[in-house]
């Protein structure tokens, strides 16, 4: 028989539900009208509580900054342009919500697929057992090609690639993030990792040039970085190579002096990484600002955030009207 005997709770201290603070009251519920199906309705209609709360937030915070005209950055990975989203981020800098798009190697190589062919994503597993992963020769020769090119007219990666492109026949230019900001004047900054990418197998790859045109780019990301003050920077599935990036670019223009505090911070991922909680949600908004991550698959969090925007966007313009 054990030694401990069940405790008497008959002395225990209670008090009235009146004297305890609650987290969650029936004001913050959600309301969905499921007879309305409109996004305005179940944009509407969502809790006030946790993610949705925050994305909300998020919401008009982006609102605040484009109606402000303070930088609305978005640093995204090659996955976003592999499910479907391309024509989502074109629409947004074509209405001039993007004030920077910063991408790695990787995204180059499927927006410029995408745009000569209306296809990208190889399968991997089934190529490599063959060494022929990697080896399309339009795509190697001609973006190593236009860094090669670019290097020697001074232009970063972003505007080497979308260059090249532009003078390409291309079946679906309009699907092309390169072309979108070439054509609306948008920066598009591109920082490459050497031996990560599929253009870095061929014979015409130029390292001098790779690491060039990249490092050029990093210098235009930190000119842009140093207005980012009121602004808002999103991080689109990248768990390296972009929240590297950006603390060290971010640290160049404080190291310059210029005051770039208070802004917002949001990370969009399947799942939580260090490298962009750290480097881009928490340390960057340390001593000002607001970090928020939301957790779930890009395909459909991301439509489902950009139209939030643009449904309080429009609601703060019909108020305003009235």
């Amino acid at each position: 028989m054990s030694k401990y005997r069940p405790l008497d709770l008959s002395g225990v201290t209670r008090f009235p539900f009146e004297e305890r603070e609650t987290k969650v009251d029936v004001g913050m519920f959600g309301r969905q009208n499921l007879d309305d199906d409109s996004f305005a309705a179940f944009y509407r209609g969502l809790p006030d509580i946790l993610a949705a709360k925050d994305l909300k937030t998020i919401a008009r915070e982006t609102v605040r900054a484009l109606s402000n005209e303070r930088p609305v950055i978005v640093m995204m990975g090659a996955h976003l342009i592999k499910t479907g989203l391309s024509p989502l981020f074109v629409e947004l800098i074509r209405r001039k919500a993007i004030s920077c798009l910063v991408m790695n190697g990787a995204g180059v190589i499927h927006d410029f697929e995408v745009a000569l062919f209306g296809r990208t994503s190889e399968d991997v597993a089934q190529n490599l057992e063959t060494g022929r992963f990697g080896y399309v020769e339009e795509t190697g020769i001609h973006i190593n090609e236009a860094l090669t090119e670019g290097r020697a007219q001074g232009w970063g990666y972003g505007e080497s690639v979308s260059r090249k492109l532009a003078s390409l026949p291309t079946r679906h230019p309009e699907e092309s993030l390169l072309l979108a900001c070439l054509e609306h004047g948008v920066p598009l900054t591109v920082h490459a990792a050497l031996g990560t990418e599929t253009i870095h197998q061929h014979p015409e790859t130029d390292g001098a040039a790779i690491g060039e045109t990249s490092y050029t780019d990093f210098r235009i990301l930190c000119q842009v970085l140093t207005g980012l003050e009121g602004g808002i920077v999103f991080l689109y599935g990248s768990a390296v190579i972009l929240p590297e990036v950006f603390l060290k670019a971010l640290t160049v223009v404080r190291n310059l002096g210029h005051s770039v505090k208070n802004f917002t911070a949001v990370n969009f991922d399947m799942i939580r990484h260090y490298r962009p909680h750290e480097n881009v949600v928490s340390r960057p908004t340390r001593s000002g600002g607001q970090g928020f991550t939301l957790i779930g698959h890009h395909e459909l969090l991301i439509p489902m955030f950009w139209q939030s925007v643009y449904t309080e966007l429009r609601e703060g313009q019909s108020q305003g009207k009235a």
